[in-house]
């Protein structure tokens, strides 16, 4: 699929299937657990991408990890990223524990590293809605609105792109788009 964009205020919110630690960008995002030690899917990709250096940084910066709907920063170490924002996204519950909350919540503590760090581009992947078991459309809709409520607003942000694994979930974030740009 090729790429898609939505302009906001001169930025751009972008769309791509494709794999996240490729992409050469600023920073990328990692749907982290909230232990940060490393684990399956896109956790497991950026941590095997970066080296074993990822690892010891956080074990030594954050020795007791970080809560769900917050995000922490490293190095990105072997990745063609400077930083890696390690995103903790909620675990699935029926949706009345809060979940939509941490997940806007993830989206928008990366964003604000961003903000801190001088980050000009940022890549995401879709946090929680793999093995987490976040709906696929709640989530891409809360993503995708999450970036572009904070596009409309000051930032240093030129570029956010969403680079997701599968065309099914690719399918979901341009449903997601389609209704944003509206």
């Amino acid at each position: 699929m090729p790429t898609r964009s939505l302009n906001i205020n001169d930025h751009r919110l972008e769309l791509e299937t494709g794999d996240i630690t490729r992409q050469a960008v600023d920073a990328i995002a990692n749907a982290a657990n909230s232990a940060l030690r490393g684990g399956g899917g896109v956790d497991g990709a950026i941590h095997r991408a970066a080296g074993p250096g990822l690892l010891d940084e956080l074990v030594r910066r954050y020795p007791n990890g970080t809560p769900t709907g917050s995000a922490v920063e490293t190095s990105g170490h072997r990745l063609a990223a400077r930083w890696v924002l390690h995103a903790v996204g909620p675990v699935w519950q029926g949706g009345s524990h809060g979940e939509a909350e941490q997940l806007a919540g993830a989206y928008r503590a990366c964003l604000g590293l961003c903000e801190r760090l001088g980050a000009r581009s940022v890549a995401f992947p879709a946090i929680s809605m793999g093995i987490y078991g976040y709906p696929g459309d709640q989530g891409a809709r809360i993503a995708v609105h999450t970036v572009a409520e904070h596009l409309r607003g000051e930032t240093s942000l030129d570029l956010v792109r969403f680079v997701l694994f599968s065309d099914e979930t690719r399918a979901l974030f341009d449903a997601a788009l389609d209704e944003e740009a509206r």
